[in-house]
């Protein structure tokens, strides 16, 4: 039996995709969670073979969560095909990567084909991810940005990163000027698009 865990914190979508998989002859639901913060633990308690991870939770998004568990088996969900998940999501060793509105025959394939070790890219997701290229931003760029679109003030986010206010100011007006965005929003909305922060 494979053994799955389960972390979305919708509770319909949650239950639905346990009940689906549970009619599965050889997978099996051992553990379901609704917060990634609890996914650590819920590894620990319940030793999963294969771990389902939702990208949107309160407490941790999935991206998050999976950059935390090195050497596990993990298959995102999302409901966004941005192509910045998905390259940040196999960086972190993420296995596969699926649509929410896959068939449960094709989530019932990822789960087997990561458990035994291969990969599984939703194909349109992977051809959006290659098309739209890498980020340009810095990693200091996205931190400030970042913290932008949580509705920092310039001040906060030099506080935050360790800088002076104008070094901010330069990587966000940078930012912007690479996004091709006229403004601090815009360039914030852009790069969530391409699932760039």
């Amino acid at each position: 039996m494979i053994r799955v865990l389960l972390a979305d914190d919708e509770h319909l979508i949650r239950g639905a995709i346990a009940t689906l998989l549970g009619l599965e002859p050889d997978i099996e639901v051992v553990a379901q969670v609704a917060r990634g913060d609890l996914v650590e633990q819920a590894v620990r308690d319940h030793r999963p073979d294969v771990i389902v991870l939702d990208i949107e939770m309160p407490g941790m998004d999935g991206l998050t969560v999976a950059e935390t568990l090195p050497g596990h088996a993990v298959l995102m969900l999302s409901s966004f095909g941005r192509p910045g998940y998905l390259r940040r999501a196999l960086a972190a060793g993420v296995r596969g990567f699926i649509p929410k509105d896959a068939s449960s025959d094709e989530l019932a394939t990822a789960i087997r084909k990561v458990n035994s070790g291969g990969r599984y890219l939703d194909p349109e997701m992977a051809a959006s991810a290659m098309m739209a290229g890498e980020s340009p931003l810095t990693e200091r760029e996205r931190d400030a940005l970042t913290l932008a679109s949580r509705g920092a003030s310039v001040g906060e986010i030099a506080v935050s990163l360790h800088l002076t206010e104008g070094t901010v100011r330069n990587y966000l007006s940078s930012a912007i000027t690479k996004l091709g965005a006229s403004n601090r929003i815009t360039a914030i909305h852009a790069a969530q698009e391409k699932g760039w922060l």
